[in-house]
């Protein structure tokens, strides 16, 4: 009896384990550096299950001590679907941060170690993770004073190697601030941008970063992205912890399942198809983050509510439409697809697909029974 007790813990502890993300340490032989160096990686939860999946990349500098604030926040907001699940890469820098960061005294771009540094991520660590991993096109870079400045010379390259930058509190090179603004519109894809510091931040770097917003926040691009945080009480290392899922939150705000904040401020006032916002959202999505995802239930059932309110039946249609071919064992599609008919004049093709959905699987509120009752009374309406 012990030992069966004993099999069911380990068996359970091994459960917990495997649903956890993966974490792997990496020594990686530089050429451009001309040394090892330790890389730690963490995969998604269901990595080894789901094989034909693609993650985006979060590039983590210092990763000493900035990999787990980024790794967890990564794990936890795409648990809750507020982000597509990620690899996370950090590069172990330590002291070497100093170096790795190096800039030429002149001309202020990376220079010696640093530009060696910056070689070593685009053409060696970046092809290293997209050949070895199941990447998706999306990229971000993290960093944190020295190293938040360094990510800004990738903005540089044509097109820029990153499509997000998290910087946290800046400790910008000379010249950067004036740089930025004029670089910035140049660019031809989307860039997500984020800048924070805190009011009990390095007097310094707090003044830097707001000088940098009040620049850039006036930039008008269509391409550029941009969130800034000025944290209440934040000092200089405190505000890692709240600025990372504030970025994350932001960046991603397109990928996270309909609000009811989303539902009442921008879905009911559409004066365009509401099925036209669904099929564009989950476009953007695939355009952004390089990521072909199924609509979420919770999106059917927030856009369908809102076509059925606003009484737009031809989108009420094309939403079921779409349902139907994502969901086609479940009663989602054909519950909306039969309210269509019902509110078009077709009762009995209505009252036909109620019916025929007793042998499928349930739905939030769309039970068999809904469906049977609402057949039944169509029946007795109609006299069927």
């Amino acid at each position: 009896m012990k030992k069966l007790g004993f099999l069911v813990i380990c068996l359970l502890f091994g459960l917990e384990i495997y649903s956890q993300s993966q974490i792997i340490y990496e020594e990686f032989e530089s050429n451009k550096l001309n040394e090892s160096r330790r890389l730690k990686i963490q995969l998604p939860r269901d990595y080894e299950t789901n094989t034909e999946k693609v993650y985006p990349i979060v590039i983590v500098l210092d990763a000493n001590y900035l990999f787990e604030p980024v790794a967890g926040n990564v794990d936890y907001f795409s648990y809750w679907e507020d982000m597509p699940e990620s690899i996370v890469v950090g590069i172990m820098q330590g002291e070497k941060r100093y170096d790795d960061c190096n800039y030429d005294s002149t001309n202020f771009m990376p220079d010696g170690i640093g530009a060696d540094f910056f070689e070593f991520i685009g053409l060696e660590l970046i092809p290293f993770i997209d050949n070895n991993y199941r990447t998706a096109k999306f990229t971000i870079a993290v960093g944190h004073d020295f190293t938040a400045n360094f990510i800004n010379y990738f903005l540089f390259k044509d097109p820029p190697m990153f499509n997000g930058y998290i910087n946290l509190s800046p400790d910008l090179a000379p010249y950067m601030d004036e740089r930025l603004p004029e670089r910035i519109p140049q660019i031809q894809s989307k860039t997500f941008y984020y800048l924070a510091t805190g009011s009990d931040d390095i007097k310094d770097l707090r003044e830097i970063s707001e000088m940098l917003n009040a620049t850039l926040r006036e930039l008008k691009s269509d391409n550029f992205n941009y969130n800034f945080d000025n944290f209440q009480g934040a000092t200089h290392y405190s505000l890692v912890a709240r600025a990372i899922p504030s970025a994350l939150e932001k960046m991603f705000a397109v990928y996270r399942p309909i609000s009811q904040e989303e539902y009442k401020d921008v879905i009911l006032n559409l004066k365009t198809p509401i099925s036209q916002y669904l099929i564009d959202k989950y476009a953007t999505i695939k355009d952004l983050f390089g990521l072909t995802n199924p609509i979420r239930e919770n999106d059917y059932i927030a856009t369908f509510k809102a076509a059925e309110k606003k009484k737009q039946w031809e989108s009420l249609r094309i939403i079921a439409t779409i349902a139907n071919k994502q969901y086609p064992n479940t009663v989602l599609g054909d519950y909306y697809l039969a309210r269509y008919y019902e509110e078009t004049g077709e009762a009995k093709k209505a009252m036909r697909i109620y019916q025929a959905a007793y042998d499928k699987e349930e739905v939030d509120f769309i039970t068999i029974d809904v469906m049977l009752d609402r057949a039944e009374k169509i029946k007795e309406d109609f006299g069927y």
